[in-house]
């Protein structure tokens, strides 16, 4: 999923995984996904390098690796 600090505003830390990542609610930005959806998951940034996908200039987690959900929450 697009996990790219870039394509996101409204970024609010919610708590932390297991493992110590951080969570976040976020909303992404109209050019990359225009609707009004709040969803939890990562910043590609913050995770290890193992699960982030590099496409085009954008980040992408490959969340199957990490212990975070990523979801829509309304």
């Amino acid at each position: 999923s697009g996990s790219d600090r870039k394509m996101k505003r409204n970024i609010k830390l919610v708590g932390k995984s297991p493992s110590g990542l951080n969570i976040y609610t976020f909303k992404y930005k109209d050019w990359f996904l225009n609707d009004n959806n709040t969803y939890t998951g990562v910043m590609a940034d913050e995770v290890p390098e193992y699960a982030v996908i590099h496409r085009d200039d954008y980040d992408m987690v490959d969340y199957s690796k990490i212990d975070v959900d990523f979801k829509i929450i309304n």
